[in-house]
C-alpha cells in the first residue's frame, strides 16, 4: 500500500500545538489524515506526542511515535524516514 507521512511534532514555538488546533471544527491534522484517504494513501501520523497520536487514531491514521531526538527544531524528516523505514 501506498502510504502518506504526516509528521506533526508538538514542539512548535511560534504556534504552540498547531497540530492540534481547530479549523473548521476539527484539529488541523485530521485534515491531512482525511486527504490522505480520499487519496486513496494510508496515513501514517509521526509524532512525539501522545494527545497527537490519540486524535490521529481516532481519525483513522496510522500512529508512528519519534524518539525525543528525531522531534527536535533541527531534526528533519528524512532523519525519521531512515530510523522507520529502512
Amino acid at each position: 500500500a501506498m502510504i502518506a507521512l504526516i509528521p506533526a511534532r508538538s514542539g512548535s514555538k511560534r504556534v504552540p500545538d498547531k497540530n492540534i488546533k481547530p479549523l473548521g471544527g476539527y484539529p488541523l491534522l485530521v485534515w491531512s489524515i482525511a486527504a490522505a484517504k480520499m487519496a486513496g494513501l494510508e496515513p501514517i501520523v509521526s509524532t512525539d506526542s501522545e494527545d497527537y497520536a490519540e486524535i490521529a487514531k481516532k481519525f483513522g491514521g496510522r500512529v508512528s511515535i519519534r524518539p525525543p531526538v528525531l522531534a527536535t527544531d533541527k531534526a528533519g524528516d528524512f532523519g525519521y524516514l531512515k530510523l522507520a523505514f529502512l
